[in-house]
């Protein structure tokens, strides 16, 4: 079975450009999930295996951080790899979010040799 990638972004336009990204970067998704929000994440990750999770971090009604807190809270999900996209430049918030867990993270705007660079090595 293909391996799986969610992208998580409350911007529809911006759900496409990553997903033209990782085709662009010759990443090999079988299948390509999407969740407008963090809720919406976690209510994908319950149902679908999902092998790699692509994450804004300023979403409404579940933010990026928040997710990455309720997904390692649920021994069935904290070990999906989660990478944030983000244009959080900060160390503080990038810091947080891969003391949560997060693996690393792409700024917007991002090229698919970046996501190549930051993704691939996982893969």
């Amino acid at each position: 079975m293909g391996k799986k990638v969610l992208i998580v972004d409350d911007s529809n336009t911006m759900r496409k450009i990553v997903t033209r990204s990782l085709r662009q970067a010759g990443l090999d998704f079988d299948e390509i999930l999407e969740a407008g929000d963090g809720l919406e994440a976690l209510a994908v990750l319950r149902k679908e295996k999902v092998d790699l999770v692509l994450s804004d971090i300023n979403m409404p009604n579940m933010d990026g951080l928040a997710f990455l807190r309720e997904k390692a809270a649920d021994a069935a999900l904290s070990s999906i790899p989660v990478v944030m996209i983000t244009t959080e430049a900060g160390n503080d918030i990038i810091g947080e979010a891969k003391s949560l867990g997060a693996l690393g993270s792409i700024k917007k705007p991002f090229t698919p040799d970046q996501i190549q660079e930051t993704i691939g090595s996982l893969f």
